[in-house]
C-alpha cells in the first residue's frame, strides 16, 4: 500500500488570502483557521497591505476597519481604484457592526461584511464561497478574452483574404494594360492619405469614420475592374479614341458595378462590404459640376468614396506616362487639380490635396514606373 495522499493541495496551487488586522490575536486565529487550505499572508495596517498586494496579488482580502496608519475604508478604496486589483474580493471583518459602517463598506466595493467576534465556520464558508465566485469570474473573463482574441484573429484573416482578393482581381484587370504599372498600389495609398487627413481634421465626419475609411481604402484598387469587359482594340489603342470608342470605354464603370452587384446578389442579402466597391467602380468618373459619367451626378450626389478615388486617379494619370501623353510634373498636377476645384473635383478634397500634396509626391516617387 502506497503512502496516504495528503488532503490538501500543494502550497503553490492554493489560493492566497491576505488578512489585514492590527490585532495580533485576530491575525493568529484567522491564520490558523485558514492555513490548512489556503496560503495566508498578514498585514497589521493598510499601508503594509498595499505593499504586499503590489508584490503578489492575493485571491481574497480579509480587512479590518479600525487600524493605525491606514484604516480599512481607505485601504479598500485604494484597492478598488487600481484597475489591476479591483477584482480582488474584499471581506470586511470588524467590530463596527452598525448599519452605517456596513453600508459604507459595500459602497466602497466590498463583497461581504462580517461582524466580530467571528464564527469560524461562517468565516471559512464565506471565504470559500467568495473564492469560488472569483474563480468562476476569472474563468469566464479568460474565456471571454480568448473568444475576443479568436474573433479578432478570424476577422483579421477575413479582412486579409478580402484585401488580397481585391488586389488579385485588380491586378488581373491591370495586366490587360501593361502601361499602368504600380497604378493600383499608388491609388490605394493616395486614397489612404486623403482618408487619414479627413479623419484627423473631422471633415465629412457624417460620412466617414475609421471603419468606413478602411473599407474605402481596401476597395479603391477595384476602380477600373470593369475594363476587363472593354475590347483590346479600344482599351489598348495607342491613338486618340473616336467618340464612339470613348462611349465604349465609359461603360467600364457600369460593367464593373454590375459584376460586383451580381457577386453581392449571390450572397442573398446586401452586404455593406460591397457598397464602397460599387460606388467607387461606378462613379469615380463623375464630376463635381455634373459633366461626368455614367449618370452625370453632381456635387454631393456623387458618393464621397468615388470623389476621393477620382482625385487620386486623376493625379496618378497626370503624373504617369501613356502612349498618348508624357508624364506631367507634380507641379503641373497640383495646378490642374487646383484649377478644377469646383468643376471636376470636390472643393474640400481639392484643398485637402493641396495640404498633403507632398505625401502624394512621395508615394509617386516610391512607386515610380520605369516608363515615367
Amino acid at each position: 500500500m502506497g503512502p496516504k495522499t495528503p488532503d490538501i493541495i500543494s502550497s503553490y496551487e492554493r489560493p492566497v488570502v491576505l488578512v489585514v488586522d492590527d490585532s495580533p490575536d485576530s491575525l493568529t486565529a484567522i491564520s490558523e483557521l485558514l492555513k490548512r487550505h489556503y496560503q495566508v499572508k498578514v498585514a497589521q495596517h493598510g499601508e503594509r497591505a498595499l505593499t504586499l498586494i503590489d508584490k503578489c496579488i492575493p485571491d481574497l482580502i480579509l480587512l479590518d476597519i479600525v487600524m493605525p496608519v491606514m484604516n480599512g475604508y481607505e485601504t479598500c478604496q485604494r484597492i478598488k481604484a487600481n484597475k489591476e486589483w479591483r477584482d480582488i474580493p474584499v471581506i470586511f471583518l470588524t467590530s463596527k457592526n452598525d448599519i452605517e459602517a456596513e453600508s459604507r463598506c459595500f459602497e466602497l466595493g466590498a463583497e461581504d461584511f462580517i461582524s466580530k467576534p467571528v464564527n469560524p465556520i461562517s468565516l471559512f464558508s464565506r471565504v470559500k464561497t467568495h473564492l469560488m465566485l472569483k474563480q468562476a469570474k476569472d474563468s469566464l473573463k479568460n474565456q471571454n478574452q480568448f473568444l475576443e482574441s479568436e474573433i479578432n484573429r478570424r476577422i483579421g484573416e477575413v479582412t486579409t483574404i478580402q484585401e488580397v482578393s481585391i488586389m488579385a482581381l485588380a491586378s488581373l484587370a491591370e495586366t490587360r494594360d501593361r502601361e499602368t504599372g504600380f497604378h493600383i498600389q499608388r491609388t490605394k495609398l493616395f486614397v489612404k492619405a486623403v482618408c487619414d487627413y479627413l479623419l484627423e481634421h473631422s471633415l465629412y465626419e457624417d460620412q466617414l469614420n475609421s471603419e468606413i475609411a478602411d473599407l474605402l481604402i481596401a476597395s479603391s484598387p477595384l476602380h477600373d475592374i470593369g475594363k476587363v469587359g472593354i475590347p483590346d482594340s479600344i482599351l489598348l489603342k495607342p491613338g486618340k479614341l473616336t467618340s464612339e470608342e470613348f462611349e465604349v470605354i465609359k461603360t467600364h464603370t457600369t460593367l464593373g458595378r454590375d459584376a460586383l452587384a451580381k457577386t453581392e446578389h449571390m450572397l442573398k442579402h446586401e452586404e455593406s462590404f460591397f457598397r464602397y466597391p460599387k460606388e467607387i467602380v461606378c462613379y469615380h468618373h463623375e464630376r463635381w459640376d455634373g459633366l461626368g459619367y455614367p449618370e452625370g451626378l453632381k456635387a454631393e450626389d456623387i458618393p464621397l468614396s468615388a470623389r476621393i478615388v477620382a482625385l487620386a486617379d486623376v493625379y496618378d494619370a497626370l503624373t504617369s506616362k501613356r502612349v498618348y501623353k508624357p508624364a506631367y510634373s507634380h507641379t503641373f498636377a497640383m495646378e490642374n487639380i487646383a484649377n478644377e476645384s469646383g468643376r471636376h473635383f470636390d472643393p474640400v478634397l481639392a484643398e485637402v490635396f493641396r495640404s498633403i500634396s507632398d505625401t502624394f509626391q512621395e508615394i509617386k516617387e516610391q512607386y515610380k514606373d520605369e516608363a515615367d
